[in-house]
């Protein structure tokens, strides 16, 4: 039975990353020996949006209040390379990582599958 998932993140500077997730999100960690950190992710979703182009992978991460997780973060340094802006299903934006990839972050106003 299958009993989790596994997110990679492919980077540039993995070791700046992996210390973003470390000590900017504060997300637990197993060392899988080497310095290579595992972490643990809160609860998550998956969902299946149908595309005409490329198929690609994204990571959005969730929060309750995107206003006060986006002043949190940029009080820590992050750097947002979006402006919130609402949709239907949520309010997002985008924020970039050390090592040059970006992340989505988004306040759901569905219903959460976390929450099931």
């Amino acid at each position: 039975m299958i009993n989790g998932a596994h997110v990679i993140i492919y980077s540039r500077d993995a070791e700046a990353d992996r210390a973003f997730f470390r000590d900017v999100l504060r997300y637990p960690h197993a060392d899988a020996g080497g310095g290579w950190l595992i972490f643990k992710l809160p609860p998550t979703e998956v969902a299946v949006h149908p595309t005409d182009g490329p198929e690609t992978q994204e990571l959005y991460l969730m929060c309750d209040d995107v206003d006060a997780t986006v002043t949190d973060l940029t009080a820590k340094g992050v750097e947002f390379t979006q402006p919130v802006t609402d949709a239907r299903w949520g309010r997002l934006t985008r924020f970039r990582l050390p090592g040059g990839g970006e992340v989505g972050l988004y306040e759901p106003r569905h219903e959460r599958a976390t929450d099931l």
